[in-house]
């Protein structure tokens, strides 16, 4: 019997990352909740998991840092990529109603999303917690009649809870990236995408990062995506994450990357992968 694919997140059972792991590596799949993202880096690069669904990135709260620096340690290859809407709730334990919420808990990032709703219950006490679905699998533990969690209908349902108050969020167009990694050994099976993710660092001289990018205008290759990040050990100096639209296969990408490699100080490719809708 072929086993189940260890797929990894982090966060608790019913995070957005897990939704976003089951459309990443649908079918019959183990889900394992890691506690942290080094955690999972390194869970997967010492084989205890298949695969790791990482969020890379959010339409409001920016780029998670974090998981860029994670990409430049391991060497561990974009295999996917996928975007999930972010939908928070008004979460309680079954029976409490909106009357006796004194305290609502959930991640930083999902309180601060959630500004105007929290505005209108201004007598409520805002509690940062770790992770959106940690915070309801807490308050339904606890049997906390006063409190309540903002966290995905996902978690509602892993945890019991109940929904008071749906799409809580300020603004409907929030959407998460999330990447799908892998193995070396997987990604040659699995190149076949339309979108290339890099990383690569400049050369100490004037126009260097315009020399480096002008290697794709001139192939007429799509940038979709540039961020830079420091430079560990080399104070003010930088790394620059770049996703383009091309096959890293193709003639063309080929020859930007060759061209890239001679202009900049280092290059690395981080995945060839296509988008899951």
């Amino acid at each position: 019997m072929k086993q189940r694919a260890r797929v990894g997140f982090q966060g608790e059972r019913g995070a957005f990352s897990e939704v976003a792991a089951r459309k990443l590596a649908p079918g019959k799949i183990e889900l394992i909740a890691l506690p942290s993202f080094p955690a999972l880096f390194r869970a997967l690069a010492n084989k205890k998991i298949d695969y790791a669904t990482v969020p890379i990135e959010n339409t409001l709260a920016g780029s998670v840092h974090e998981n860029y620096d994670l990409l430049l340690r391991h060497r561990l290859p974009i295999l996917a990529e996928t975007s999930v809407r972010i939908v928070h709730n008004l979460i309680v334990r079954p029976g409490v109603s909106l009357r006796s919420v004194r305290k609502v808990y959930s991640h930083p990032v999902a309180l601060q999303q959630c500004t105007r709703f929290l505005e209108k219950h201004g007598r409520w006490e805002v509690v940062p917690f770790y992770d959106t679905a940690g915070s309801v699998k807490m308050i339904l533990e606890k049997g906390l009649t006063d409190s309540a969690a903002i966290a995905s209908k996902a978690a509602a349902a892993v945890y019991k809870g109940s929904i008071l108050a749906e799409d809580i969020g300020d603004d409907p167009e929030n959407y998460t990236r999330f990447f799908l990694l892998g193995r070396r050994s997987q990604a040659k099976a699995r190149s076949s995408g339309a979108k290339t993710s890099i990383v690569f660092a400049t050369k100490s001289l004037p126009g260097a990062l315009f020399r480096c990018l002008g290697v794709f205008a001139l192939r007429d290759i799509n940038l979709t995506k540039i961020e830079s990040r420091p430079l560990r050990g080399r104070p003010w100096e930088y790394l620059f994450y770049l996703d383009f639209q091309d096959n890293v296969a193709s003639a063309s990408a080929r020859n930007a990357l060759k061209h890239l490699a001679e202009t900049a100080e280092f290059v690395r490719v981080l995945g060839c992968y296509p988008t899951v809708g």
